[in-house]
């Protein structure tokens, strides 16, 4: 739909950080990899996947920031005085950081799809996706909602065992 085009029109490049595995350091690298690129004077934005974990809010200390509506649909947070890193994250919309998500296959993936379409990212030079662990639906549900982009490649992050 136009709407879809309009919110990722901007973004250049789209990297996904995926793992077969929880705690291998995703997150840690997503935040990372996007601090890097600013420091070089990009445009960056983090889309947080991770329903269940969404640590990236916290790990750039903007966990009590709230998301706002604008016309072309959410306004993601915006990271630092330079404000140029875009933070899109469910820890934005849950009443308090520590609240659980218990959502089935269905509410995440409907959820997930709403961050790839409604999120006003603006021009971003890099949106760099942090996905949950594994190689649930909620992989699948990202990859199939920014097929129609043009993913620059993936990060697998993994540990020597």
């Amino acid at each position: 739909t136009p709407a879809e085009r309009t919110n990722l029109a901007g973004v250049r490049h789209i990297l996904l950080v995926l793992s077969g595995k929880g705690g291998v350091g995703k997150s840690t690298i997503s935040t990372e990899l996007a601090l890097a690129l600013r420091n070089t004077g990009k445009r960056v934005g983090i889309l947080d996947v991770d329903l269940c974990g969404p640590s990236i809010p916290r790990m750039l200390r903007v966990q009590d920031s709230a998301v706002h509506q604008c016309d072309s649909g959410w306004v993601p947070v915006f990271v630092g005085q330079d404000k140029a890193i875009a933070l899109m994250s469910i820890g934005f919309l849950l009443e308090r950081p520590d609240d659980a998500v218990v959502w089935r296959g269905p509410k995440k993936n409907a959820l997930i799809k709403q961050f790839v379409t409604d999120v006003a990212w603006g021009d971003l030079d890099f949106l760099i996706v942090d996905t949950p662990p594994g190689t649930s639906d909620e992989h699948i549900s990202t990859v199939e909602a920014l097929r129609p982009y043009q993913l620059l490649g993936a990060i697998l992050v993994t540990t020597p065992q």
